[in-house]
């Protein structure tokens, strides 16, 4: 079966004074019905242009497809007209935004908001479209929706503003919903409940997902597979298990070193990754993370292929991380591995591997 969603070399650009910013270059990946994916990385990595170039939501000018292929059921997003594209934008790709108090309308109440999609997508009206609302509210945990669907946006929590805007998103059943930061500014317990919802509905609607975070453990329990992206590219990918057991990328390193560990309180000190990430106005020549990394070589002055390293599991390294003699030389820069398992580098449950760059020496 061919996936829902083929992106191919995808590059956008923003055109501004001070010059052309290369914001996602060159990312491929694909995605298969019901199935989740989760793209994560630091602030500026991409991840969200990304997505929003999926839907063509972002301004243009200054932004611009300037390259690639965006195959959602056999059509081109990328080359597709405006008034085609509408048919398509919440009706069967769907998007909740990471804030949704900028997202609702403030001066409008709950219940008018959810009905537009109802009535521009499904042509429900009046009492009908009424009732399908409410539906909507109640399968997403909002307590009381008879009353609540009166209600304006001010007058929720935030966890409940995200609930409604995932009610919108879902309110034709997309085949595609692309969640970008969904638990942004939530606390813990009400993150874990968005999650555990959307998977819900993954499961309910048979919707394939798009997770965008910066939060490795957001995707640990929810994603099928992860897509590490820096600077513009996909710099590793693979299922979710794999990934988290058996890290390939420098940077892929460094992310889950960065995740604090219970076990580790008292004892180690958190590490971090050094420097800064590049200017996209002027990105580094070759591989983007060569100038942050304690594995670089002089041959990451060319950027990488894509290399096969596990079961689906590809990372774009000319540096085998696992090599005993790399690792030696990467210590002498610095880099501090934890727990070697095997010439891998394993936690011991799942999302817990803890690797990185640290400038100081510490004990296991």
């Amino acid at each position: 079966m061919a996936p829902i969603l083929e992106v191919k070399g995808l590059k956008t650009q923003f055109r501004t004074r001070d010059g052309t910013v290369k914001a996602v270059n060159g990312v491929s990946f694909d995605l298969d019905e019901g199935e989740t994916i989760g793209i994560v990385g630091e602030s500026g990595s991409g991840k969200s242009v990304t997505s929003l170039s999926i839907l063509r939501l972002l301004p243009t000018p200054p932004a611009e497809i300037v390259e690639g292929e965006i195959l959602f059921d056999g059509q081109d997003l990328a080359d597709m007209d405006e008034h085609d594209l509408r048919k398509i934008r919440g009706s069967q790709i769907s998007m909740i935004f990471q804030d949704p108090i900028s997202s609702l309308n403030p001066v409008m109440r709950i219940g008018q908001q959810l009905l537009e999609p109802i009535n521009l997508h499904l042509g429900l009206k009046g009492e009908v479209a009424y009732r399908r609302a409410i539906e909507l509210l109640r399968a997403v945990g909002i307590p009381d929706p008879e009353q609540r669907i009166r209600g304006y946006p001010h007058e929720f929590s935030g966890g409940m503003r995200q609930r409604v805007m995932i009610a919108i998103a879902i309110a034709a059943n997309p085949k595609l919903l692309i969640a970008d930061e969904p638990t942004t500014a939530l606390d813990v317990t009400v993150q874990a409940q968005i999650l555990d919802l959307i998977n819900q509905l993954r499961k309910e609607l048979h919707t394939s997902v798009i997770l965008i975070t910066h939060d490795l453990g957001v995707v640990a329990g929810i994603a099928d597979r992860i897509l590490v992206m820096y600077a513009g590219h996909i710099v590793e990918r693979a299922p979710t298990d794999e990934l988290f057991a058996n890290p390939r990328h420098p940077y892929t390193l460094g992310l889950l070193a960065s995740v604090p560990r219970l076990d580790d309180v008292g004892v180690n000190e958190l590490q971090t990754i050094p420097g800064a990430p590049p200017d996209m106005l002027n990105p580094p020549q070759g591989c983007p993370f060569q100038p942050r990394c304690p594995f670089a070589i002089d041959k990451c002055k060319t950027f990488p292929p894509d290399v096969t390293v596990g079961r689906e599991h590809k990372s774009a390294c000319w540096v085998d991380v696992t090599a005993p003699a790399e690792i030696e030389r990467a210590k002498q820069r610095g880099y501090i591995p934890l727990r070697p398992v095997g010439g891998s580098f394993i936690g011991e449950t799942r999302g817990s591997a803890h690797l990185g760059a640290s400038g100081e020496e510490r004990g296991n």
